[in-house]
């Protein structure tokens, strides 16, 4: 472990990894606090850059990124109530009304300190925890990994809201069907293509991505009719920021709050297919039950626990979702996914022995989290008053940049305008399934994840002469499969139970 920490601290110090780390922050930043936009469509919008780079460098640009936009998310939810990133919704619920008390800039403040030390500490759990389940997993076979990728695309329920899981699974099986398309790898032979030969090579990973995320989200804004009364609100809170002093008083009340929110967020993160968003929520509730009768009623009025606690859980949870990225080869968020898949696209395999076969990609990306947490804190806190004032640039200017730089990146790669024309259709496709509240991760979590699947699959029915037995005969792989089962399952039968209570409930209360 020493070799690897020195080798990851060699590689992640150069000077040109060094300004990657810090431009990705920023970028990372500025973007995760545009309400919209989040660390999706941040690291969409790197991938054309990321793909010129060194592996190394490349993959702690987007990490960078990555914590970065998670990190900056809650500027617009302090400030606007309009949150940047889907897991600062619950910073919003105390920050908010804490910059309308007049203490936007100590929210502010709050939300740096606890996002730095949910990230530092779960820095140090990473440190820890992946070398150990990378040679745990060292026994994993072909089986296995099928039966991981099987839990990985159940495991999408989380990507849903209560009530969705099957739009969820649905949208998996899309992306499944998505990575089947153009030439397949054993026979040789085109599928799916329709006869057309811009499609013999697939679906471009970048542009199902950049289609999806960020011109969907822009296409989306443009039709959203524009609110002049929040506009003037937005302006009057970049404008208001007050003192960003925070009291002895309640640094130690944050403590033991960042302490527990790190170790739930970071476990949360860990678990295939959560990810930031859960891990605030839990995080927020568990510390409103801690917080006892009088504590618990400032929660949703300016609490200071109820604002750390989901900013430390959420970037806590962010740097957890490597542990399976890098050592099972399972993405732990939807934004994971999209690096395991910049991941393959540098020739990288990510598993067991990635830090074994690349040490300077595996132990330069964790090194670089420290850095990368150090570099935020200390760019945030003088930079907070005038990185508000961003939210105020006109949606007039802003999004056609995102359409520009959008359409461009696409085109750059493969100077085809197949790919432009196919990108347009995929972002109008995308932006009718968001008004339908069909979620677009599980999509792209089965779209790269298909591909790993489908070779997984073929070997293992290789190994065992075309026979499933596979499936149960290996105890490992059985239990995967059936944890599978029991979270593909769970939600229907609670909900069964849940309708049953019901029904039982009333005859019971009226007495028959």
């Amino acid at each position: 472990m020493l070799e690897g920490i020195l080798t990851g601290v060699t590689t992640a110090m150069t000077p040109i990894n060094l300004l990657f780390v810090v431009t990705g922050c920023l970028v990372g930043t500025f973007i995760g606090m545009l309400p919209g936009l989040g660390p999706m469509s941040a690291i969409a919008l790197m991938i054309p850059i990321a793909a010129s780079l060194e592996p190394a460098a490349g993959i702690i640009l987007m990490a960078a990124v990555y914590y970065g936009a998670i990190f900056g998310g809650s500027t617009s939810s302090i400030l606007i109530n309009a949150p940047g990133v889907a897991s600062t919704v619950a910073t919003s619920f105390d920050g908010y009304p804490m910059a309308k008390q007049g203490m936007a800039g100590k929210a502010l403040a709050i939300a740096a300190y606890s996002s730095f030390s949910g990230g530092v500490i779960a820095a140090l759990f990473l440190l820890i925890a992946a070398p150990f389940l990378a040679s745990v997993s060292l026994a994993f076979q072909s089986t296995d990994y099928f039966a991981l990728m099987v839990l990985g695309l159940v495991a999408v329920a989380a990507f849903a809201g209560k009530g969705d899981m099957l739009k969820a699974l649905l949208m998996t099986v899309v992306g499944l069907m998505l990575s089947t398309v153009g030439t397949d790898q054993t026979q040789g032979v085109p599928r799916f293509t329709l006869g057309m030969i811009d499609l013999i090579d697939g679906i471009s990973f970048l542009l199902l991505v950049m289609a999806t995320f960020a011109l969907s989200e822009a296409l989306s804004a443009i039709i959203k009719p524009v609110n002049e009364a929040d506009r003037q609100k937005e302006k009057e809170a970049s404008q208001n920021l007050g003192s960003m002093a925070v009291s002895k008083s309640e640094v130690k009340e944050m403590a033991p709050v960042i302490g527990r929110s790190s170790v739930l967020g970071f476990l949360i993160g860990v678990l295939p297919g959560a990810g930031a968003t859960i891990a605030s929520f839990l995080a927020y509730g568990t510390e409103q039950r801690l917080a006892g009768p009088e504590k618990g009623k400032e929660f949703g009025k300016g609490s200071v626990r109820g604002l750390s606690a989901p900013e430390t859980a959420n970037n806590a949870a962010a740097t957890g979702s490597f542990v399976p990225l890098l050592t099972l080869g399972i993405p732990g968020s939807g934004t994971t996914a999209i690096m395991l898949g910049a991941l393959i696209g540098y020739g990288i395999q990510p598993g067991p022995r990635l830090y074994l076969d690349q040490p300077a990609v595996f132990w330069s990306v964790i090194v670089s989290m420290w850095l990368g947490n150090i570099i935020l804190l200390i760019l945030n806190l003088p930079l907070i008053p005038y990185i508000a004032r961003v939210l105020a640039i006109p949606a007039r200017f802003l999004l056609p940049f995102i359409l520009f730089f959008s359409l461009i990146g696409v085109y750059f790669v493969s100077f085809n305008t197949f790919d432009i024309q196919l990108m347009v259709i995929f972002a109008i496709a995308a932006v009718t399934l968001r008004f339908l509240d069909f979620p677009m991760a599980p999509m792209i979590l089965g779209f790269i994840l298909g591909g790993m699947m489908e070779e997984n699959l073929r070997r293992a029915l290789l190994i065992n002469n075309d026979s499933w037995s596979f499936l149960w005969e290996r105890p490992l792989t059985l239990g995967i499969l059936a944890l599978a089962a029991i979270c593909l399952f769970l939600p229907f039968l609670t909900g069964m139970y849940r309708q049953m209570r019901e029904k039982i409930h009333p005859k019971a209360t009226t007495g028959e």
